[in-house]
């Protein structure tokens, strides 16, 4: 895909050099943008080796709503959240707990914010929101709405969190008979987070444009902070002198996304470079 070696290329040329938590400094370019068109194929980078496998055993945890990595790791043998797990494998309340568990409070009388000035001495109960249900009926009962976004950024709950949200935002957008998706990511690692970003969220685009009976359309991305790390370069450098190659298809069964499996997911055409090891920066 020539507009991720673009991207990085970009980042290459014109990062900012960082300090950041990890230890391992970056080049950092800001506002980054690229967009694809899902009529012509599915995002899978050919130009090095993306575990697909991964991708959209990562996509199903998000819907599964958990906020440990067990099942992943025990039951599907899919390890890329481990690092960020606690000996239990718990991670906090991330993406599939915000997707589809988002957390607030609720007033015995309904109400779910007190008034400024009005009183909050309230019986107040824990309740769940699910965003991406919500989106769905949306999508399906008025397409044309412009509040169709799944939010992941829960200041109240980041102390929980064992790696708080990368990629905080996505919004549905119908048009011509198309479902378009655009995340927002406030910080993202070119080289091993971007490839899975793109492609989760392509497949998630799919998956649900084929549940509402909307076509795929065109998946855009904006990251903040668009970094690569040091120990990324030469790795990326390799990946510059590589050809993109026909881009694969992917079918996803005709199912409700709740009942989606990954044997319901089929990659038809996928012939990549090999893999590069780039270390994960934790």
């Amino acid at each position: 895909m020539q507009v991720y070696l673009d991207l990085v290329q970009r980042v290459l040329e014109n990062g900012v050099r960082k300090e950041n938590r990890t230890g391992t400094d970056t080049l950092s370019n800001f506002a980054e943008f690229y967009k694809v068109d899902l009529a012509e194929g599915f995002p899978l980078l050919t130009t090095k080796k993306v575990y697909f496998k991964s991708v959209i055993m990562e996509l199903l945890w998000y819907l599964r709503g958990d906020d440990h990595v067990r099942w992943l790791r025990d039951e599907k043998d899919v390890h890329i959240w481990d690092a960020w797990a606690d000996d239990d494998g718990y991670v906090g309340p991330i993406y599939p707990v915000l997707w589809r568990r988002f957390p607030f409070l609720k007033a015995s009388d309904g109400s779910s914010y007190p008034k400024l000035g009005e009183s909050r001495d309230k019986d107040w109960v824990y309740d769940e929101f699910d965003q991406v249900q919500r989106a769905i009926d949306m999508l399906k009962n008025n397409p044309n709405s412009r509040r169709i976004v799944v939010s992941t950024w829960h200041p109240g709950l980041l102390d929980e969190m064992r790696l708080p949200p990368c990629h905080i935002m996505y919004i549905f957008n119908v048009s011509d008979g198309k479902l378009n998706c655009h995340l927002t990511q406030r910080s993202g690692d070119i080289a091993l987070g971007i490839p899975f970003n793109l492609a989760c969220y392509s497949a998630l685009t799919m998956a649900i444009a084929k549940e509402v009976g909307l076509k795929p359309g065109e998946f855009a991305h904006t990251i903040v902070d668009a970094h690569i790390y040091e120990n990324h370069i030469e790795g990326l450098q390799e990946q510059l002198k590589r050809e993109p190659r026909k881009l694969p298809t992917l079918t996803i069964a005709n199912k409700p996304i709740d009942e989606l499996q990954y044997e319901d997911f089929t990659l038809e055409g996928y012939d990549p470079d090999p893999a590069i090891k780039f270390p994960v920066a934790v």
